[in-house]
């Protein structure tokens, strides 16, 4: 009997060997799930949109080359709705439902640090595309979570000391009344205050604001030098309209601290008065840019922006330096990947910027050329609404300050995760 027995085991062991490596086989070759965690309605729906897009042009590229470890990318998307719980909510769904590998998206500051939280417990890398509060890669970083936009104090460092210089020490704060709008004019007021301005007022601006008239009136009351405005989505967009209606784009020097394109996109160019930063404009005098527009046109020739902007050109390279860290990691453990992405580097000329961009591996933030950009008056075209009049090197506009903040879980507390 026992002879028998061991007959037996020794005849089926090829065939659990067999069943063993086709197992293994496919699981090499299911598809790899990444969950898409942008808005679609609120206040940054139109950034959602663009977002989405820049993600699905790098994962179209993928395909066509055969996938990532010869696995096909699928995605899933579930609006975030521009709030924070319902940010934690979609994680948590896409994860335990949805058995998510990745995540990708944010426009939201809030949103961004609701989901990274989520993604941080179960070990999923999250790529927060276009949410720029410097807390995003400060005190709220997370060792799965990569920042891919430049932040308020990148931006305000690129454009607060020469403001002072050219128009004057007055200065007025508009800010949305959110974690972006407070962090970001923490900031300037910080960087401005240095160079020697005075802060003369700082005017709150809720979140949803269409009837801008008060706050204009005040504004118009205290007569500031200069007027900083930290408001975002589709609340910058009626408050731009209304500041042309009222002749108040010309009355005074305007910073807004970054100027995200679907924000504006369809505005008249009298619309975008001041000085405002941007990480990437596709009128660049830089080779490669213009087949990237091309790629963006044919992929998407029905939508209503003609041309892509600084939202979807992060949505595409978060998206494609993920899939890229994934292959030359050779696998999809969480741990190996985020080490890859830690070493990131792009050369300009790959980057389609000035300057090499890079990964600082002390706060998950990615490093990379900003530009100052007004309106484009000299030009028919409809499109081309910038006009660039300065850039600035990563490393002269860096968040010092986020590295003292920054404290990244070690590998040790971080789960293992492998799709």
């Amino acid at each position: 009997m026992k002879q028998r027995l061991t007959r037996l085991l020794l005849a089926a062991a090829p065939l659990a060997l067999a069943a063993g490596l086709a197992a293994e086989a496919f699981a090499e070759n299911k598809p790899l799930v990444i969950g898409l965690t942008s808005d679609a309605s609120g206040q940054y729906a139109n950034s959602g949109a663009s977002d989405r897009r820049g993600m699905l042009m790098a994962i179209e590229e993928f395909n066509a080359k055969g996938g990532v470890l010869g696995r096909r990318i699928e995605t899933v998307h579930i609006d975030t709705e521009t709030t924070p719980a319902t940010g934690s909510r979609v994680a948590e769904r896409m994860i335990s439902q949805h058995k998510v590998g990745f995540l990708i998206g944010a426009v939201s500051s809030g949103v961004a640090n609701a989901i990274s939280q989520v993604a941080q417990k179960h070990g999923v890398i999250y790529l927060n595309t276009n949410s720029s509060s410097p807390t995003e890669s400060g005190k709220n970083c997370h060792r799965v979570k990569f920042v891919w936009d430049g932040n308020g104090t990148n931006f305000a460092q690129s454009a607060v000391k020469s403001a002072i210089g050219t128009y004057g020490k007055d200065w007025l704060l508009l800010t949305n009344d959110y974690v972006w709008g407070h962090n970001t004019s923490a900031t300037t007021r910080k960087l401005a205050e240095a160079n020697g301005a005075t802060i003369v007022e700082e005017i709150l601006v809720p979140q949803g604001t269409r009837d801008f008239s008060s706050i204009l009136l005040k504004t118009q009351q205290i007569g500031p030098k200069v007027i900083a405005a930290a408001v975002g989505g589709d609340d910058q967009k009626a408050m731009r309209t209304q500041v042309a209606d009222l002749g108040m784009g010309a009355k005074y020097a305007w910073i807004n601290n970054q100027q995200d394109w679907p924000d504006v996109y369809g505005l008249p160019k009298e619309n975008l008065f001041g000085v405002f930063g941007t990480t990437w404009y596709y009128k660049l005098d830089l080779p490669g840019v213009d087949d990237f527009v091309k790629r963006y046109q044919a992929l998407y020739p029905d939508t209503k922006m003609r041309v892509p902007g600084n939202v979807f050109f992060n949505g595409y390279w978060a998206t494609r330096s993920l899939l890229e860290a994934v292959e030359k990691a050779g696998t999809t453990n969480n741990h190996a990947v985020i080490k890859r992405l830690e070493q990131l580097r792009i050369p300009a000329e790959v980057r389609l910027q000035h300057d090499d961009a890079y990964m600082n591996p002390k706060t998950h933030q990615m490093q990379q050329t900003v530009y100052l950009a007004t309106a484009n008056l000299e030009s028919d075209d409809p499109d081309h609404l910038f006009k660039i009049v300065s850039r600035s090197a990563p490393d002269t506009i860096a968040d010092r300050a986020a590295e003292e903040t920054c404290k990244l879980e070690s590998f040790e507390d971080t789960p293992v995760y492998q799709p």
